[in-house]
């Protein structure tokens, strides 16, 4: 039985793309940057504490294959993370215009027989945002809950010159990665 250790919809919906319908489990994992850890590292163990928190929450059910993900911004080797008001957003969304940076996104997945991992690391590059462009965004809401203040699956996409790497990781699960992982636990996709 595959359960999502997630509240993301946009998981949920990636999942269901790739044909499967998971249980999903909510758990809380605190995501706190460690001082001096690298941005990868500091997403690796995000996406891993979260599926290790959803394998204890399924413990009842010896069945259960756990899948959990951590995505991230990160602009200059800092992880930018999800802005707290619309105010935060603007600070975000100004930081990227005009600029490359990162989204990276590990996967985990876990049972009580194995476990396994994969990242996806993209490169997107902003086109300038004027003022009024981040307003109009910001008035939206997309960037509530996002990584960086936006989400490419949206209003954002305008804002995005050009992406090198995976469409649905910058989404939030990177699914040619995420299939692989799940066929090796013996998850039919």
């Amino acid at each position: 039985m595959l359960m999502l250790a997630s509240r993301s919809p946009r998981r949920l919906d990636l999942l269901r793309q790739l044909g499967l319908d998971p249980e999903c489990l909510d758990v809380e994992v605190a995501e706190r940057r460690q001082p001096g850890e690298p941005a990868l590292d500091y997403v690796h163990r995000v996406a891993r504490e979260k599926a290790g928190a959803g394998l204890l929450a399924a413990a009842s059910r010896p069945d259960a294959v756990v899948l959990a993900a951590d995505t991230e911004v990160i602009l200059d080797g800092e992880v930018l993370g999800k802005p707290a008001d619309a105010a935060e957003a603007a600070v975000l969304l100004r930081r990227l215009s005009g600029r490359r940076h990162e989204v990276a996104t590990v996967v985990w997945v876990l049972s009580a027989a194995r476990e396994g991992s994969a990242r996806s690391v993209s490169t997107v590059d902003f086109a300038p945002l004027s003022e009024a462009a981040i307003a109009a965004y910001l008035a939206s809401g997309e960037w509530r809950g996002k990584a960086g203040g936006y989400a490419i699956q949206g209003r954002a996409a305008a804002f995005i010159a050009h992406l090198s790497g995976s469409y649905s990781g910058v989404m939030g699960l990177p699914l040619f990665e995420t299939a692989g992982l799940l066929r090796v636990h013996g998850v039919p996709v």
